[in-house]
């Protein structure tokens, strides 16, 4: 291997940063589906509310946090993957709709796995979808009436 070892290490230190906020993050993340998971248990062959309304919303608000960062104003560096890779990542949770999908899969309960298996990626698609039209609708609209008044 060749290069500069002292390179390695100036990456290591100015990355440390990033993995700290998506470590802090997460744990917010994944607190926060832990107490949702709580407050809403599932019974056993039911279909997981719980788990669908939060992978549904987080897929949402992701869609809200790239319009915001992307188009709407500079965020600082860190926000990113703070807030979409450590908290939306740790509160949304598809390794836990595959394990309850495959729970699902048993006599009887068939048909509430495989609504539950296309149900939540199409809504998760679909929140996206929304997030990201909603928060342009309503930061188009704050835009122009921001406009509006800085001419009068």
């Amino acid at each position: 291997m060749s290069g500069d070892p002292g390179a390695a290490t100036t990456t290591r230190r100015s990355q440390a940063p990033v993995v700290a906020v998506v470590a802090a993050g997460g744990a917010v993340g994944a607190l926060a589906r832990y107490g949702l998971a709580q407050a809403w248990p599932t019974a056993a062959g039911h279909f997981p509310w719980a788990t669908f309304v939060t992978n549904v919303l987080g897929c949402f608000l992701i869609g809200v946090l790239m319009v915001l960062v992307t188009e709407v104003r500079v965020a600082h560096r860190l926000v990113r993957p703070f807030v979409g890779v450590g908290v939306l990542g740790g509160f949304t949770t598809f390794s836990t709709y595959a394990v309850e999908f495959h729970g699902l899969l048993t006599p009887g309960h068939a048909a509430v796995a495989f609504a539950y298996l296309g149900g939540t990626l199409l809504a998760a698609m679909l929140a996206v979808i929304a997030g990201v039209a909603l928060t342009r609708r309503v930061t188009v609209r704050r835009t122009a009436a921001h406009r509006e008044v800085a001419v009068r």
